[in-house]
């Protein structure tokens, strides 16, 4: 049995990320890959919807400068021949501040010859902006009793 390519691409995004080594995230990253983190782009400009490699392997970078991963837990996940969806709760520190942060993510995968060509992130962007901001944020009731 071969190793799914989730697990190769899940290895190598994070050594990226903590400790800098793109090129093996940029060999399992397809020419064509459609990119979406969905999230707060006027806080985090590096999430958002990205076309291409170059444009992938730059928001990755961009996210191994700002943080550090301490730990990840998958919830759950199911997997296909060439697909993955997953919940994963990640422990993360911000470098310019070493503030600790905490967000669960939902993440679904498409692979094609062992090469990622569709990444979706959803992102508890309530609970990140909060934790980003530092303070609880307080929003008015949105029903009436009557």
């Amino acid at each position: 049995m071969t190793e799914h390519s989730l697990w190769r691409f899940s290895r190598a995004l994070h050594r990226a990320i903590n400790d800098r080594h793109f090129e093996d995230i940029e060999a399992l990253i397809d020419e064509d890959v459609e990119w979406a983190l969905y999230g707060p782009i006027d806080m985090f400009p590096f999430l958002g919807a990205r076309q291409g490699k170059d444009a992938v392997l730059d928001v990755v970078r961009q996210l191994a400068d700002n943080f550090q991963v301490r730990r990840f837990d998958r919830e759950s996940i199911m997997l296909g021949v060439d697909s993955a969806a997953s919940m994963l709760r990640y422990s993360l520190t911000a470098l310019d501040s070493n503030k600790p942060i905490s967000l669960r993510v939902a993440q679904f995968a498409q692979f094609r010859a062992g090469k990622l060509t569709s990444m979706r992130v959803l992102i508890d962007t309530f609970d990140l902006v909060e934790q980003a901001l530092g303070r609880a944020i307080h929003l008015p009731k949105m029903t009436s009793v009557g």
